[in-house]
């Protein structure tokens, strides 16, 4: 007895994330194809798979198509599958998200089957329908993101080259959604082995005394973890108490 089989087309959805006038955005397109479902509405930039094509490969084309940003420049990482049969109108789509993080991305403009892209700040969302199940996927990428802050050194990745700790702070505070103390937050960067690397040099340019600048150090994994406040286990971060 054969056994019945399910025909789903591939797709890939990005979630894009950066820092603007330090506040996390993330960008989103607005649906451009009358034909399609959820005309006119904003969604995740993405699209099905095609013949030979990598989820990667896909990932990083529908950025550059939908967006104009160069994929190849942003380091993607696979968050989760979304498999539900209804989640699309077109048919049983299955698509996998994709998480990119980079410093102050520029203005970016619509393109294919996209009539703009913008940046939007993510607290301007959380009453604002997407399409499809967009909203459940912006909302598990971006806890996903949060907890990576707390047990690796990817809030570099929202900087520019050459940071000061102010700046990663500010990070922290508009991905987290905190005010965290500076004092504390700063001896807990300096004592973390390669969070930061001293780039023996300041930044002159703003009043004030001239602030110290650091790059990204080689450790990847935080230990001991910087732990958001409030998370109710009692096991609160001293960096994050005001």
């Amino acid at each position: 007895m054969r056994r019945p089989r399910v025909a789903a087309l591939p797709a890939a959805d990005l979630v894009i994330l950066t820092i603007r006038e330090q506040r996390l955005n993330v960008l989103l397109v607005k649906r451009g194809k009358k034909d399609e479902p959820y005309f006119g509405w904003l969604a995740l930039p993405g699209g099905f798979v095609r013949p030979g094509e990598s989820l990667e490969d896909t990932a990083k084309r529908e950025l550059a198509e939908e967006t104009g940003l160069d994929g190849g420049k942003l380091p993607l990482q696979q968050v989760r599958t979304y498999s539900l049969p209804n989640r699309d109108p077109r048919g049983r789509i299955v698509t996998t998200a994709f998480l990119a993080i980079a410093p102050n991305l520029p203005e970016v403009t619509g393109g294919t089957d996209a009539s703009r892209a913008d940046w939007i700040e993510v607290d301007e969302l959380r009453s604002t329908p997407l399409a499809f199940d967009h909203n459940q996927i912006l909302s598990h990428t971006l806890e996903h993101a949060r907890r990576l802050l707390e047990y690796t050194t990817v809030a570099t990745a929202f900087c520019p080259e050459l940071f000061t700790v102010s700046e990663l702070r500010q990070v922290y505070e508009a991905v987290w959604g905190v005010s965290l103390n500076p004092q504390n937050f700063h001896r807990k960067v300096r004592r973390t082995e390669g969070f930061v690397v001293d780039a023996d040099k300041r930044r002159t340019d703003q009043p004030g005394r001239p602030a110290e600048l650091f790059r990204r150090g080689p450790a990847r994994i935080l230990y001991p973890p910087m732990l958001r406040p409030n998370q109710g286990d009692g096991s609160e971060d001293p960096a994050a108490q005001t």
